[in-house]
């Protein structure tokens, strides 16, 4: 399995990352895509996945982020994006659900902020041709507007930790891009989730686990780990009724094609 989104730079993985990586490869999840969340988040992504050859690097700076990131913030992102072990853009978009500053709901100014901040980190991703890691939580139908305004279909882009309904999955399919699910659709209250997941085209998934957040209900309240991606897997292959064998080999496919993970990165000068 690949772990498609981990947040192995977070600071929950300080004291025991090398056994957190051990135990992943134990479970079966052979690669992982460490991903980025503002620029020192990044650089450490980039730092790490030169020191494990299974672990590969995202950079961008989370929505979250849009009203105290530093204009220099862009120009590291912009660096690091020319690093060979990065893979992607990400993770970039919109969030309305909360500000970084607990403004709830986003007022409009932030939600200026983030949609400014977005349009600059999809220049980067097509100044470097890498896919884009996609964050979206209420804010589904801006996010569809921009890249629909912005880019021509077929969207190189993945949208993480999908939350949206049937009509912000449809968009997405017609845009040509990938969803991915986490650990939350074991959540008992998640049957809407549920319900995506079924209707939702296999050959259009990823895992993930989101860690060191959204562990599955039987860890709830624990770290998250890559570790637990079969967790994830078999659930998925619950709700569609097929092989837990058939959801490994179809969405590492996919994940393989879509980031590139079986050839070798350009070499930058």
């Amino acid at each position: 399995m690949i772990d498609t989104h981990c947040h192995l730079s977070f600071s929950q993985f300080d004291t025991d990352l090398a056994q957190v990586v051990q135990r992943a490869g134990k479970a079966d999840v052979y690669k992982m895509i460490n991903v980025g969340i503002d620029a020192l988040t990044s650089k450490k992504s980039v730092e790490i996945s030169e020191n494990y050859d299974n672990v590969f690097a995202a950079v961008g700076i989370h929505p979250n982020y849009a009203d105290i990131f530093k204009l220099d913030d862009i120009t590291e992102i912009a660096r690091l994006a020319r690093n060979k072990r990065v893979i992607a853009i990400g993770e970039i978009g919109l969030d309305y659900h909360r500000a970084k500053n607990g403004c709830n709901p986003v007022d409009v100014k932030v939600k200026l902020l983030q949609k400014k901040l977005f349009l600059q980190l999809i220049d980067l991703e097509e100044e470097n041709n890498l896919p884009m890691i996609l964050h979206c939580r209420e804010a589904y139908d801006d996010l569809s507007a921009i890249l629909k305004n912005r880019l021509t279909p077929p969207i190189k882009a993945v949208v993480h930790c999908f939350s949206g309904n049937k009509k912000f999955l449809e968009d997405c399919l017609d845009m040509g891009m990938y969803i991915s699910f986490t650990a939350n659709i074991t959540y008992a209250k998640s049957g809407g989730l549920r319900d995506i997941v079924s209707y939702a085209p296999l050959e259009k998934f990823f895992l993930e686990t989101d860690s060191p957040l959204l562990a599955p209900q039987i860890f709830r309240g624990k770290r998250n780990e890559p570790a637990n991606v079969e967790i994830l897997a078999r659930q998925i292959a619950l709700i569609k009724g097929i092989d837990f064998s058939k959801v490994c080999s179809v969405t590492d496919k996919n994940a393989e094609n879509f980031f590139g993970l079986g050839l070798k990165r350009r070499e930058y000068v």
